[in-house]
C-alpha cells in the first residue's frame, strides 16, 4: 500500500481516546449505582432487622419474670429493644402470635399442644413459670357443694377449650365423676366471676388470680378446690419458627433478661411480690399466695412434652378423634434456650 493510502495515526488516536473515556465513566456509574443499591439493601436491612421485638404478655402472676426484667431494665442492659402488648389472656396473645400482629407470645402449653396442627410453624422456646396450683375451682356453698361429689348435677364455668377446661375435665375424672353428669357453661375469662357471684352458675373452673377473685367474691360461701395431682400449668414463651431463626440473637436477649428475672425473684422476693401487686392490683397477702405456689424457672423439661401429649390426646378425643400418642417435640425448638444455658434444657428427644 502507498503511504498516502494510510490513515494516518494521529486521526485514529482522539477516537480511540474517546471511546475508553465513555468506557470508563460508564464502568463508573455502574459502580456508583451497584454500591449505592448495595448500600440502600444494607440500610433497609439494618432497620428491619433493627425493628422492636413486639411480646404479647398475658395478664397474671405467670407473667411475673416479663414484668421484673422490664422493671428492672434487664432488656435494655441486654441491647433488646422490645415492645410489650398486654393481652387478657393467653388465648389472645396466641391468636395475635397466630396472626402474625406479634413476635412473641406468652401462652399456656395447652394452645400450642392442641393447635399445632393448624399453626405447625409456632413452637415453645421456654417456659417462664409452672406451677400445679394455678387452675383451681371454686363453688358456692349454698349450691350444696362442699365435696367433690356434690358437683354432679350443677352447673360449671370455665373457658372452653382453654386449660381450664382442660383441668375440670381431669378433675372430674380424677374424682370419679362422669364429665356428662355436669353441665358445662363456657364464658370469657372476665365473666366468670361476676357469673358466679350473680348464682348464673354453681362453680367455676379457672386460673389465677380470678380464682381468689371469685372466692373473695363470695366470702364465707366459696370453697375451693385445688388439685395439684390433676394438672401443672406450664405457661411459655411461643414464637414462630420463621422469628426464631431471623431474630436468634434478639431471641437469646429476651432469654437472658428473663433469667436475669428469675434470679432477681428468688434473692428479692420481697421486691417481686410488691411490683406483682402494684402491677395486677391485688392484695399483698393474696399475691403472697399465689406466688408460694409458682415455679419461676425459665426451662424446657419433660414434663412439658408430657403434658402436651395428654392435652393432645384429650383435644382429640374430643374432636371425635383417635386416641393416639402423638409427637409434641416438633411444637417445642430448644435450640436458643440451650445455646443460653444447656443445663435449662431436660428434653428427652
Amino acid at each position: 500500500m502507498s503511504a498516502h493510502l494510510r490513515p494516518p495515526v494521529q486521526a485514529l488516536a482522539p477516537r480511540r481516546a474517546g471511546v475508553t473515556r465513555r468506557a470508563l465513566v460508564g464502568a463508573a456509574w455502574t459502580l456508583a449505582w451497584t454500591l449505592a443499591w448495595g448500600s440502600a439493601l444494607a440500610m433497609f436491612a439494618h432497620r428491619a432487622q433493627a425493628a422492636p421485638l413486639t411480646l404479647a404478655v398475658s395478664s397474671g402472676p405467670v407473667s411475673l419474670p416479663i414484668y421484673v426484667a422490664e422493671a428492672r431494665g434487664f432488656f435494655k442492659d441486654e441491647g433488646l429493644d422490645l415492645r410489650l402488648r398486654d393481652c387478657a389472656s393467653g388465648r389472645e396473645c396466641y391468636q395475635w402470635l397466630a396472626d402474625g400482629s406479634v413476635d412473641v407470645a406468652t401462652a399456656a402449653e395447652l394452645l400450642v399442644a392442641t393447635g399445632s396442627a393448624a399453626h405447625r410453624d409456632l413452637a415453645i422456646v421456654a417456659t417462664i413459670s409452672a406451677s400445679s396450683y394455678q387452675i383451681k375451682l371454686v363453688a358456692r356453698r349454698s349450691a350444696q357443694i362442699a365435696e367433690a361429689p356434690q358437683i354432679r348435677g350443677k352447673r360449671v364455668g370455665t373457658v372452653l377449650g382453654s386449660s381450664a377446661q382442660y383441668f375440670l375435665d381431669n378433675w372430674l375424672v380424677f374424682n370419679d365423676i362422669d364429665p356428662t353428669s355436669v353441665e358445662i357453661v363456657g364464658l370469657a375469662p372476665d365473666r366468670l366471676v361476676k357469673a358466679l357471684a350473680d348464682r348464673a352458675v354453681d362453680a367455676v373452673a379457672i386460673w389465677e388470680p380470678l380464682a381468689s377473685s371469685a372466692a373473695l367474691a363470695l366470702g364465707g360461701d366459696a370453697v375451693t378446690f385445688a388439685s395439684p395431682r390433676v394438672y401443672t400449668q406450664h405457661f411459655n414463651l411461643v414464637s414462630s419458627r420463621p422469628v426464631i431463626e431471623r431474630r436468634d440473637a434478639d431471641i437469646a436477649r429476651l432469654l437472658r433478661a428473663l433469667r436475669r428475672a428469675q434470679r432477681t425473684i428468688q434473692d428479692e422476693p420481697g421486691a417481686a411480690r410488691a411490683l406483682l401487686a402494684a402491677r395486677l392490683h391485688l392484695a399483698p397477702a393474696l399475691v403472697s399466695t399465689v406466688m408460694e405456689n409458682q415455679d419461676y424457672r425459665v426451662r424446657l423439661d419433660q414434663s412439658l412434652v408430657t403434658t402436651m401429649q395428654g392435652e393432645a390426646r384429650w383435644a382429640a378425643h374430643a374432636a371425635g378423634g383417635a386416641r393416639t400418642r402423638l409427637d409434641v417435640l416438633r411444637a417445642i425448638e430448644p435450640g436458643p434456650l440451650r445455646r443460653i444455658d444447656a443445663g435449662a434444657v431436660g428434653l428427652i428427644q
